[in-house]
């Protein structure tokens, strides 16, 4: 989930500054939004096995996975206790993309080769996930930090 910035400068020093209180709600709001998503990716993955569902996990620090994963961060650039990334797949459960996305027919190699492959389908339930929660966990995450902002300067 990226998103262009302007004034990228002045949003970072601002980020910098951001007082204790404000970075607490926004990690527990950008927590709470991470465990919404994560979960309505293992209700919405095929249940064939159940590896596929029991693969997705969120990695907080802005770690990096090879298969299906997207960030998120509380407008923190790469902040590693405002960046959580969610993914799917792991080195035992290689076919997340694959699920999501489909193949194509196409020959097969290695030990099968010769043989044809007739393409799957796509099952996706990674990016729909996301999709259908991602404006509301933005929206928790600005509720929670303009909260705690107006609890810290004491505004209604």
């Amino acid at each position: 989930m990226a998103t262009r910035v302007q004034n990228r400068q002045r949003l970072l020093q601002k980020l910098a500054a951001m007082p204790p209180q404000v970075r607490a709600a926004a990690k527990q709001a950008l927590a709470e939004s991470a465990d919404e998503i994560q979960g309505m990716q293992r209700r919405l993955a095929p249940k064939r096995t159940g590896r596929l569902a029991r693969s997705i996990v969120q990695t907080w620090g802005g770690g990096k996975e090879r298969y299906a994963s997207l960030a998120g961060s509380a407008m923190s650039d790469g902040d590693p206790d405002l960046t959580v990334v969610i993914s799917a797949g792991n080195s035992e459960t290689r076919y997340a993309h694959l699920v999501e996305f489909g193949t194509a027919p196409h020959d097969n190699g290695g030990t099968t080769k010769g043989s044809k492959h007739p393409g799957a389908r796509a099952q996706p339930f990674f990016f729909p996930a996301y999709r259908a929660l991602r404006k509301r966990a933005k929206s928790r995450v600005n509720r929670a930090m303009t909260k705690a902002i107006k609890r810290i300067t004491g505004g209604s």
